[in-house]
């Protein structure tokens, strides 16, 4: 039988499960959105000028499978992959960052606890909370940008019979609360300084939480400080012991930034529809700004479908060979958000500054997104590196 032969119904098939996998998308995007009008849309306003924390919508959207994309179907995911990840929180995105962040940090765990070569852990976590009811944060911010050399360790973990005991401070991690999990990687002292990398029950002995600080923006996002005093992690809450972390973070750093392109693709297309409003009665004077709403939407649809199609290829490895051009998109992403939200805020003019106004808000959210690890200046610095010679495992 020939090649050609075979080929055809094979392409058929992939076409029609192709097909299925974006009907399957839309449907549950639909859910999403109506979830985002009925329980999201009426809290932004408490979410950020009284630090609300949407618990209830949180849970709702895992309830109705927004997280699902992040888990394999075998631990209770849906099969859809990185893409319709970066759908919902782009979709979270157009209506509060906030609240957007918090479903990359539920996914980013999801992913982590993915990629790691426990299955326990994977049995144990992964269907909890995939499904909303377990929520969960990422403190890999301290052990990303030490691993760059930006800045150093908070924590360091030393090996003991049956696992290991950390201790140190974590400044800021989101998504926390009492009965939340979040992961974090440190060096294992006596063992070259290698990685462990960890699942952390927040209700553990020799752990806990202390409010910090106050922000600006993102206030709502429940961002607490992680006290570690003797606090021992079992093997059974180890992701990767240092033998498989450099492996390990080859894993999950690529997806860990790309994901975060839906926050921005949701901030981005919200200024877009500002600006729009306000040329309904201002375009006689808008049209003389330096940004132009057409400008910036051309480049949002060439970054929409860049990252669709990299989120595709991560669905389906690691996405290792994708870095540079990973961390890219991401610069050019956290650069459009500030671009737009700038634009959005001089479209609206005085009334921008009124409370009650999406822009200023927008403008505020824009500066997380090029301030949240890694920041504009980190994914330069590291875009400079690898154009310089460096490989990923420099990194």
């Amino acid at each position: 039988m020939s090649t050609s032969t075979l080929a055809a119904p094979v392409a058929d098939q992939l076409i029609r499960d192709y097909s299925a996998s974006n009907c399957a998308a839309e449907e549950s995007l639909a859910e999403v959105r109506a979830l985002i009008a009925s329980t999201l849309k009426p809290k932004v306003l408490d979410i950020d000028l009284k630090s609300e924390y949407p618990e209830e919508f949180i849970r709702a959207l895992g309830k109705i499978g927004g997280y699902r994309g992040a888990v394999d179907p075998a631990y209770g995911g849906n099969g859809l992959g990185m893409k319709y990840t970066v759908q919902v929180m782009e979709e979270v995105a157009k209506e509060c960052l906030s609240t957007a962040f918090m479903v990359w940090c539920q996914t980013a765990c999801a992913r982590y606890i993915q990629m790691s070569n426990n299955e326990w852990v994977k049995k144990q976590f992964l269907p909890s909370i995939a499904a909303g009811e377990l929520l969960a944060g990422t403190g890999l911010s301290n052990t990303v940008k030490s691993c760059d050399t930006i800045e150093e360790f908070r924590l360091a973990a030393k090996r003991v019979e049956g696992g290991y005991v950390i201790n140190g401070v974590l400044p800021w991690v989101s998504n926390l609360g009492p009965t939340h999990v979040f992961t974090t990687g440190c060096p294992v002292l006596d063992d070259d300084n290698k990685l462990v990398f960890i699942l952390v029950d927040c209700s553990q002995p020799g752990f806990k939480l202390v409010d910090c600080a106050h922000f600006v923006a993102i206030d709502g996002t429940r961002t607490l400080a992680c006290h570690f005093k003797e606090a021992f992690i079992p093997d059974s809450m180890v992701l990767a012991h240092p033998s498989e972390s450099d492996a390990y973070v080859k894993r999950i750093k690529p997806g860990m930034i790309h994901a975060q392109m839906g926050m921005g693709i949701g901030l981005i297309d919200a200024c877009c529809k500002m600006m729009h409003q306000s040329n309904k009665t201002h375009a006689h004077v808008n049209r003389y700004l330096d940004d132009q709403v057409e400008d910036i939407e051309a480049i949002l649809d060439v970054a929409r479908a860049s990252t669709y199609e990299i989120a595709d290829e991560l669905s389906e490895g690691p996405g290792s060979a994708r870095v540079l051009d990973i961390l890219k998109l991401r610069l050019a992403g956290g650069e459009l958000a500030l671009r737009a939200a700038n634009a959005a805020m001089l479209y609206q003019g005085a009334k921008g500054y009124l409370v009650r106004n999406p822009a200023q808000r927008r403008l505020r959210e824009a500066y997380f997104i090029a301030i949240v690890t890694p920041a504009t200046k980190h994914l330069r610095r590291e875009i400079a590196r690898l154009e310089g010679g460096h490989t990923c495992s420099d990194m």
